[in-house]
């Protein structure tokens, strides 16, 4: 699918229609974390196998390389950043909020991530928003704004637990049916009105800074699925579990 049929705009973003057949679509993917562990661009799942009795455990291949430099230059939007500045080890995470490979990293794995290397000043990690759809792009959205004051950004605490709070209930609103309502639920629970839930999903400027963030991570970058991880100037593709993104850290600090 061309880069430009995957632009999102405010119609397409609050259309029910759209929402509603992303929904079904969304749903065929239930249960495929642990067989899968990448989305693409077109849509369809990239499978990794190992040949270990733990194929999980094997890190991906890098499938290229990045300039981490101009990776790290500031973007459209702020940094959503954890951890040291000054960490040897750096990673961005092109992730999509509808995307269960990503849901199923940021519940199974992150957590330990955090305590294990962030939180130890090991490692520097940086959330960027790669929305597929337009369901993905108005949580990114709602994530971005202080829900008490909606002409606001949030903060990267703010931004952080309302993505965990999403992915952890992802199957409740990212295959609902009426996908606006679910959404402004899961929305309601993170002090969103139904009224600062608007403004938000009608903000154009705010759309239009998302989706360049997934351009620029797309045509600088190559990243193309995800969840995809730039790791001081590698690229890797997929979901993994916290034995396999050790390795990548534990070799990138050498």
């Amino acid at each position: 699918m061309p880069m430009s049929d995957l632009l999102l705009t405010k119609r397409h973003l609050l259309g029910g229609a759209a929402l509603a057949a992303f929904a079904g679509g969304l749903a065929a993917f239930g249960g495929t974390a642990s067989a899968a562990n990448a989305t693409s661009v077109n849509g369809m799942d990239t499978t990794t196998t190992g040949a270990t009795n733990n194929p999980e455990d094997t890190p991906p291949d890098s499938d290229g390389t990045v300039d981490m430099a101009d990776v790290l230059k500031p973007g459209p939007l702020p940094e959503m950043a954890l951890g040291k500045e000054d960490a040897p080890v750096k990673i961005v995470e092109y992730m999509s909020m509808t995307c269960p490979h990503c849901a199923h990293f940021a519940v199974t794995t992150f957590p330990e991530l955090k305590s294990k290397y962030i939180d130890t000043g090991k490692v520097r990690y940086i959330i960027r928003e790669f929305p597929f759809d337009p369901r993905a792009a108005a949580a990114f959205m709602l994530a971005r704004t202080n829900p008490q004051a909606p002409d606001q950004l949030s903060s990267p605490e703010q931004y952080y637990a309302m993505v965990d709070m999403l992915f952890k209930q992802q199957v409740a609103w990212a295959a609902a049916d009426d996908g606006r309502a679910a959404l402004l639920q899961m929305s309601k629970l993170a002090g969103f009105t139904e009224d600062s839930f608007t403004k938000t999903l009608t903000n154009q400027k705010l759309l239009d800074e998302v989706n360049a963030v997934r351009e620029r991570g797309a045509k600088s970058y190559g990243v193309n699925a995800t969840p995809t991880f730039l790791i001081n100037g590698k690229r890797y593709a997929g979901d993994m579990s916290i034995v396999a993104m050790s390795k990548l850290i534990d070799e990138a600090s050498k």
